[in-house]
């Protein structure tokens, strides 16, 4: 079974960070997303805040004991979604096997992308750097060969980290990791664990599976798994794809126009292969292409162009003739793709006048 490359972001302090984007006078001081009034409970909290033990789900009066000079600002969830679906659709644009796990947070599996030379880490830092300079927040990033540690290696270097465990290094890095890092291990297994002698994830490897699932159940067997780096779960894609793409973005800007259709073919390649491993039987309805000039200003272009089941580069040529007209200029990004036929719609007949 080939090597799966899993990458695993989380928001840095997600409501905060937003509302720090948004008002930049919040950004020197301690905040808190929620928390105020008499009974209010902390959502979320910057870093300068946690400096003096700030939590989320903490009481506002405890957290403002903590932090005198706290500041509270209410909850705003249409600014986060927005956010969210922001950041969401910059990594859908890597991979379609994309599985959020809450607005702030989500994994990836890269195993089959050719983008970034292949490499989980620089499509992690490419990630990055989009989020940052689209959608004015930062995110962490762990890369791993599966859920477990990327997971883990997202949180490692917080905020604003990439965290990379290589297949050969697993082994060294799993043996001395605290039992509390685990999932599902909180106060009260820890301790019985802390109880057996067990501390690190070295010491539960030299505890049998069998008494591991005797002591704690199916939980047991979990343990025993994980403190050898091991988990097989897939990324669980549950968003019905509406749409494949592929795209490049070059280290040097491409010159001009003939440069790009030289690239244009080989995406064109990139994204057919990409279609057969996802998509090959839902009908296409539509064709686009992206460009992204070295000044950062971003065009798209899309016709309805159906029938067409494996689309090649004279398909595109003309979209990106229309796109770009006459001028040459410098192309840092080219990207394309095809949207999906939705049969599966309901076809309602609405009334003159409702």
């Amino acid at each position: 079974m080939p090597q799966r490359k899993i990458i695993h972001v989380d928001c840095d302090c997600f409501y905060a960070a937003v509302e720090m984007r948004d008002d930049p006078t919040l950004r020197d001081v301690p905040l808190a997303v929620g928390g105020a009034g008499g009974r209010g409970v902390v959502t979320t909290c910057n870093y300068k805040a946690r400096a003096f033990g700030v939590r989320s789900a903490m009481p506002g009066s405890e957290a403002r004991r903590l932090c005198p000079g706290l500041v509270t600002v209410p909850t705003d969830m249409a600014r986060y979604r927005t956010a969210s679906q922001q950041v969401m659709t910059i990594l859908r644009e890597l991979t379609d096997l994309v599985e959020p796990l809450s607005l702030d947070e989500a994994f990836l599996d890269v195993s089959d992308i050719t983008d970034h030379k292949g490499s989980a880490t620089l499509m992690a830092r490419y990630l990055r750097e989009r989020v940052k300079r689209e959608v004015g927040i930062t995110i962490s990033a762990g890369v791993a060969p599966n859920k477990f540690l990327a997971k883990i290696a997202s949180d490692w270097e917080k905020p604003d980290g990439l965290f990379v465990i290589r297949p050969e290094d697993v082994s060294g890095f799993i043996r001395g990791l605290p039992v509390e890092k685990l999932f599902g291990v909180g106060q009260v297994t820890a301790s019985r664990l802390h109880q057996m002698g067990v501390d690190t994830c070295g010491d539960l490897q030299a505890v049998g599976p069998e008494v591991l699932t005797d002591r704690f159940g199916k939980q047991g067997y979990r343990l025993h798994e994980m403190a050898h780096g091991r988990d097989e779960r897939p990324v669980v894609v549950t968003r019905i794809a509406k749409s494949v793409s592929v795209e490049r973005t070059f280290s040097q800007d491409l010159p001009d126009r003939s440069a790009c259709e030289t690239v244009m073919a080989s995406l064109v390649a990139d994204l057919n292969l990409r279609l057969s491993r996802k998509a090959r039987q839902k009908p296409i309805h539509k064709l686009f292409i992206k460009i992204r000039y070295s000044d950062f200003s971003t065009h798209t272009l899309e016709r309805v162009r159906e029938q067409i089941k494996e689309p090649g580069l004279e398909d595109y040529l003309p979209l990106f003739k229309e796109l770009v007209g006459e001028k040459d200029r410098p192309v840092r990004l080219l990207g394309m793709g095809v949207r999906f036929r939705n049969d599966d719609a309901p076809v309602t007949q609405l009334r003159l006048f409702d």
